[in-house]
């Protein structure tokens, strides 16, 4: 079988194809047509190594259907086999260094998630998308109003237009707001439509559902770690999904003293970000639920801001436990134990359908609540 690495381009795809650790072939293509006449169908087979980017798995999925071995590199231990060595580095260098260690078998890969959790992931980027323009357009027209000697009440972002519309600013303000309202209006309704999409890609997935009985995890936060994670079963521990998402503090021990510095911040950052904004909805709560009280004792002794780090970093394995054993989230099974302690508990069915029905709970009040809201808007713009 043919050794082929792939270096690829936004505007151009190196080639590199090697046998007994020598180079026998360089070319540089445009596009996936490009490659027809180097890795189509009728070309020999072939086991293809490719870096992990935007453009990867479109080319791993067309590349398999073409018959090949593709296997997508992780890019963070990229240096490990020999890319961008005694400071020389370039497309066409990249791929020759890429099909070398192919062929040597040195390859550290990057897990592929499957197309389905690809939508998922997709479908909470344009989520995530909307979500920040709205912010900054609210942002914006709070700051104008101010400017202006006005003021607006205090509220959550999901009613600010109707907040907005009762109180009475002067008419010229209203009409310099008039493009920003619009904007607004649109964006209130593209999110509607994004998460109702959203909402149906989770209904496929039980684990959201179980993930979702968890205090402080939303549809969205379990949504993110779903597709994150994808496989939990692909990790031997807790700390490994707690290292993979980039809440573990960096180390530089040496001397026999250990030293212990911020988190790391490897992995996907906004599952990190709703693990840490799920935290804080912990933290905040009232109740003896045993995940506040940990986080709790923490903030105490150390602070709030590194107790919502630190109790994110524990939610992580409480979250990877109960999916890999398929238990809902028991706070007699939590107590003070590890996340491989709740994994070993045995889970009533008793529990399992409390656990269930506060997760159906959860996920029914924010459905309704997105949809009469954007209908309301709907209909409100139709009649003016």
């Amino acid at each position: 079988m043919r050794t082929v690495a792939l270096d690829l381009g936004v505007k151009k795809i190196c080639f590199s194809e090697v046998r007994n650790q020598q180079v026998i072939r360089r070319a540089t293509v445009r596009g996936v047509s490009g490659l027809l006449a180097l890795l189509g169908p009728d070309q020999g087979k072939a086991r293809v190594a490719l870096e992990a980017c935007r453009e990867a798995w479109h080319f791993h999925d067309t590349l398999q259907s073409w018959g090949h071995e593709v296997i997508v590199v992780d890019t963070t231990r990229i240096r490990e086999i020999g890319v961008g060595q005694h400071g020389k580095k370039n497309d066409r260098l990249d791929a020759d260094a890429l099909a070398l260690a192919l062929e040597r078998d040195q390859i550290p890969k990057a897990h592929v998630l499957p197309p389905e959790r690809r939508r998922l992931r997709e479908q909470l980027n344009v989520r995530r998308m909307v979500v920040e323009q709205r912010a900054q357009t609210i942002t914006t027209i709070r700051g104008i109003v101010r400017g202006a000697g006005q003021t607006l009440k205090r509220c959550g972002t999901e009613s600010f237009l109707e907040t907005y519309r009762k109180d009475k600013l002067p008419d010229e303000l209203q009409m310099l707001l008039a493009p920003a309202i619009a904007v607004l209006e649109t964006l209130e309704a593209q999110l509607s439509v994004v998460e109702d999409k959203l909402f149906q890609l989770c209904d496929r997935e039980p684990a959201v559902q179980l993930l979702c009985s968890t205090p402080g995890v939303s549809i969205i936060v379990a949504a993110a770690f779903v597709s994150v994670v994808d496989e939990p079963g692909r990790f031997k521990n807790a700390h490994q999904v707690e290292s993979y998402v980039g809440l573990v503090p960096k180390e530089d021990t040496t001397g026999g003293k250990q030293r212990l510095g911020r988190i790391t911040k490897a992995g996907n950052s906004y599952l990190r970000a709703v693990l840490v904004q799920a935290a804080w909805c912990i933290l905040r709560q009232r109740g003896d639920d045993p995940l506040k009280q940990w986080g709790d004792a923490i903030a105490k002794r150390r602070g709030k801001r590194i107790a919502a780090v630190a109790l994110a970093r524990r939610l992580t394995g409480v979250l990877w436990a109960m999916w890999r054993k398929n238990t809902v989230y028991d706070p007699a099974l939590v107590g003070t134990a590890s996340a491989h302690g709740l994994a070993q508990q045995a889970q009533t069915t008793a529990a399992r359908a409390v656990g269930m029905q506060r997760a159906a709970q959860k996920l029914a009040r924010r459905r309704p609540r997105r949809r009469a809201s954007s209908s309301n808007e709907r209909s409100e713009t139709l009649t003016r």
